[in-house]
């Protein structure tokens, strides 16, 4: 994998670059939806690359690793092949969901032990297994096994979850390299990255710490995780600049799991080159719909005779062809189609947002374009 700094913005620490994989080039900064278990929720892979124009998807560990399982991924011969996406994947490493499933898991230095939310299975995550199943399901990039811990976690267990994820990196990078063939490439003949995790909480001291040590091993991408759990806005700021102070300019970087419209252009005016979230669909499909004129509750009566196009200078046809009447007539009838309809217009919004930050890097005055964009975005309308 290689990375391509174009452009870095005169006013911030803004950039433009792009990245080269083996299934295909990633133009940043780049919003990745989430396809949890090998699709993105209420989408076609059609519709994905057409109407939202992604350029490149994740794919759950976790998920994938309890259903459909590492055999029958294997047999089909990687993700990529199973659900037919044949641009760029990233694969997160499970250490969210270690997270998120606090009363069913249990961590010691050895790895993680949790139990299935589908049946109540026991099993064991360590960075030598997780490595093996990233490199099942053939992810074009895979990420270190790590620990998330809660945003309001005390420096005790911040300093503790760290020390776990930082010597669990190092048994990740040597798994990896272990499970890598002559030429660099993974099981199925194409070259897979790792790109480790800086941790440490909202503590200044740990996340340096972290980012000095990912910095030290010269890897081809590097990853932000651990915000956007519970701390304050700013906080997860000030996170962003301390650790982006030591990451290397020459390779990409990765906001995990972040976030609102107005949280990925602060973040890109930080120095921030990738994103996902499960926001735009998960939101989507509640019925808030992102703009760039503001945020939209499509339930409320305010659409109800509202027969103008939900966003007439929006970034896909779904925008155009459908009313916010008919739109809101959907959510409130509950057919499957309101979904659809604002999970792909808000993907597309939030493709359309970072390539609108990377031409204005590009041209040279992303920061006043920015600034008044966090404005609109943020307005309810």
């Amino acid at each position: 994998m290689t990375f391509e700094l174009q452009a870095t913005d005169k006013n911030s620490w803004a950039r433009a670059g792009e990245i080269t994989t083996d299934h295909g080039k990633i133009q940043t900064p780049i919003f990745m939806p989430v396809g949890t278990v090998g699709s993105v929720k209420c989408l076609h892979f059609r519709e994905l690359k057409e109407e939202v124009k992604a350029q490149i998807i994740l794919g759950n560990t976790y998920h994938l690793y309890l259903r459909p399982g590492l055999e029958v991924l294997q047999q089909a011969g990687g993700l990529h092949k199973f659900n037919t996406w044949d641009r760029p994947i990233l694969t997160d490493s499970g250490g969210f969901q270690v997270f998120s499933l606090s009363e069913n898991r249990k961590i010691t230095e050895e790895g993680c032990t949790f139990r299935s939310h589908i049946d109540g299975s026991k099993h064991l995550f360590t960075p030598e297994r997780v490595m093996e199943i990233e490199r099942i399901i053939g992810a074009d990039i895979m990420m270190a096994f790590d620990e998330c811990p809660p945003g309001d976690s005390d420096y005790k267990y911040a300093e503790k979850s760290l020390g776990f994820t930082e010597r669990w990196l190092d048994r990740c990078y040597k798994r990896y390299k272990e499970t890598e063939d002559a030429n660099g490439n993974g099981l199925y003949g194409y070259h897979q990255s790792l790109f480790p995790i800086v941790q440490g909480c909202t503590y200044p001291d740990l996340r340096r710490r972290a980012a000095e040590k990912i910095a030290a091993m010269d890897v081809e991408g590097n990853a932000i995780g651990g915000l956007a759990v519970g701390e304050p806005t700013e906080k997860m700021y000030e996170m962003i600049e301390v650790v982006n102070e030591i990451l290397p300019t020459d390779r990409p970087r990765y906001l995990m799991g972040v976030g609102t419209p107005a949280n990925i252009l602060e973040a890109i005016e930080r120095g921030v080159d990738m994103f996902d979230c499960v926001m735009p669909t998960r939101n989507g499909r509640n019925g808030m719909l992102f703009t760039k004129h503001g945020i939209m509750n499509m339930k409320n009566a305010k659409w109800k005779n509202d027969f103008s196009p939900i966003q007439e200078d929006g970034p896909c046809e779904v925008d155009r062809i459908y009313s916010k009447a008919y739109l809101r007539h959907l959510f409130h009838a509950e057919e499957y189609l309101a979904l659809q309809i604002a999970s792909i217009h808000n993907l597309a919004f939030y493709l359309w947002l970072v390539n609108e930050a990377r031409l204005h890097i590009l041209a040279g005055d992303f920061k006043p374009w920015k600034d008044e964009m966090v404005k609109a975005v943020t307005t309810r309308l």
